[in-house]
């Protein structure tokens, strides 16, 4: 069986979140969704767990960050073109996120980066695997 992912997020509003991920085009799991919490479906072998921030809190004793101030962590998912990767932060965009940097073009390496309506943080990116970057 292959390694999963999932990636636990702290969200304001479970619904609303909900509604911005959808908007991206990912898909509920119904399975694990609820009041407090939702499953996004990334892919087959990722999934964002949205946890109301109560909820949250039942997982770890630590201080839950802001994600509209700090940044813990950069969520990177892969596209398979560059225009996935417009697709995808144009999306983001429309559902209410924002970019916090102009997109980054390296040649091999296209990146464009989008927040979520909690503040966390989200890159997507294509990589020409066959150009020499060296």
């Amino acid at each position: 069986m292959a390694t999963q992912i999932f990636v636990n997020l702290p969200v304001k509003d479970v619904a609303a979140a909900q509604r911005f991920y959808t908007g991206l085009g990912y898909s509920i799991n119904p399975q694990f969704t609820g009041d407090q919490s939702a499953c996004i479906v990334i892919s087959e072998h990722i999934t964002a767990m949205l946890l109301s921030e109560p909820h949250f809190k039942d997982f770890t004793d630590k201080e839950i960050a802001d994600a509209t101030k700090t940044t813990e962590v950069i969520i990177a998912l892969s596209a398979e073109t560059r225009a996935a990767v417009d697709e995808l932060a144009d999306k983001a965009l429309a559902a209410g996120g924002s970019e916090p940097k102009a997109p980054q073009d390296h040649g091999f390496m296209y990146v464009r980066t989008f927040t979520d309506l909690d503040g966390h943080h989200w890159e997507t990116a294509w990589m020409n695997t066959t150009q020499n970057q060296g």
